[in-house]
């Protein structure tokens, strides 16, 4: 539980199906600021104090979980190493992946617990093998599957998503029915730890490092410019590159070795291929040979057409239908077939 409307319409659901239900809060890492919060944003006084209402209100146990340490020590790193690397990473397919999914969830079925439960907007299902089925979510305003792509038939089997049924304007709706006070509460999109929500600033007072200048050049190496750091700058970026040229120029790519800023024009900026890594298949084991699926980039991305070709070391292939300008290595590449999500990894630098 989180405090917010949509964790606790999944545990008004679940109680009002019969289930026997315990609210888990996690407390994790955030950093001090000079303003002076040292709260995660998941987890503030607040949120916390919400949560502990709303479990009342339910006639539910609830406990909160110290997860500073592995929070810090899994996501917080992993955020830092990878900007190191020059890419882009998606903290919430990592927390997902190492700490929702694998600490929390192996902390509640120690527990006795059958299930874990959260507010997720997406479903799971069965086919006729009796295998579990990640499906997306039936808001496709709201969907979450993409950043729930790394979860297994082990976790699957232990979890469950009671607001993937619904739209988010009926789970307001829900809340309000069940007298809940989050019914109205705004969502939280920032990422959770940094507490101005500057990951810039972040990132300079953490891993300076990142923050070098360096030769901006062009995809043949000549220099056109300097940057101030390559945190500062995203495939696909037009503004504020601080070069003079005749014709645009965007952000091409990172250059993480050569702590280079890679800039072209229009037509060097769409690629029609991505390799992933660290791919994890819904099923347990890959689709056979060359196959037509639909793929997201981004998780506000929309899907689009795509061959994938599975590869070895759990990586993979993908060849587009059209270029698309803004493949991000570091971001999640999921792939989907209709509304079910086949499995998914993490886009390679080129």
């Amino acid at each position: 539980m989180s405090g917010g409307v949509d964790s606790s319409v999944a545990a008004a659901l679940l109680v009002e199906q019969g289930y026997e239900v315990v609210g888990m809060m996690m407390r994790l890492w955030s950093e001090e600021t000079a303003i002076g919060n040292t709260h995660n944003r998941c987890c503030t006084p607040d949120q916390m104090n919400d949560a502990r209402r709303i479990a009342d209100k339910l006639g539910i146990p609830f406990y909160v979980l110290d997860t500073k340490e592995v929070f810090r020590s899994t996501i917080v790193q992993f955020f830092i190493d990878q900007h190191r690397q020059g890419v882009t990473p998606n903290p919430c397919i990592e927390c997902n992946r190492q700490i929702r999914f694998s600490f929390l969830q192996q902390n509640a079925l120690a527990l006795d617990a059958e299930y874990l439960a959260t507010g997720h907007y997406a479903r799971v299902s069965r086919d006729e093998d009796g295998r579990y089925l990640l499906r997306k979510g039936l808001d496709d305003h709201k969907d979450q599957s993409y950043v729930l792509s790394v979860l297994g038939q082990e976790q699957l089997a232990h979890a469950l998503f009671p607001v993937g049924e619904y739209a988010k304007t009926d789970v307001r709706k829900i809340a309000e029915r069940f007298g809940l006070p989050t019914a109205s509460k705004k969502d939280s999109q920032d990422l959770c730890f940094i507490g101005d929500n500057n990951y810039r600033r972040f990132l300079t007072d953490y891993a300076p490092d990142v923050m070098r200048p360096g030769p901006m050049i062009r995809a043949d190496g000549t220099e056109v410019g300097q940057h101030n750091g390559l945190v500062n700058f995203t495939i696909g970026q037009r503004k504020g590159l601080g070069i003079h040229s005749l014709e645009p120029l965007y952000v091409i790519g990172i250059n993480a070795e050569q702590n280079a800023v890679v800039v072209g024009t229009a037509e060097e900026l769409g690629r029609s291929s991505l390799t992933a890594k660290r791919v994890n298949w819904i099923a347990g084991a890959p689709p056979k040979g060359h196959f037509r699926a639909e793929v997201k980039i981004r998780y506000k991305a929309a899907p689009v057409g795509a061959w994938v070709e599975v590869l070895p070391d759990s990586c993979m292939r993908i060849d587009f239908d059209a270029p698309l300008r803004d493949i991000t290595p570091g971001q999640g590449a999921v792939i989907y077939d209709g509304d079910r999500v086949l499995g998914g990894g993490i886009i390679e630098r080129e």
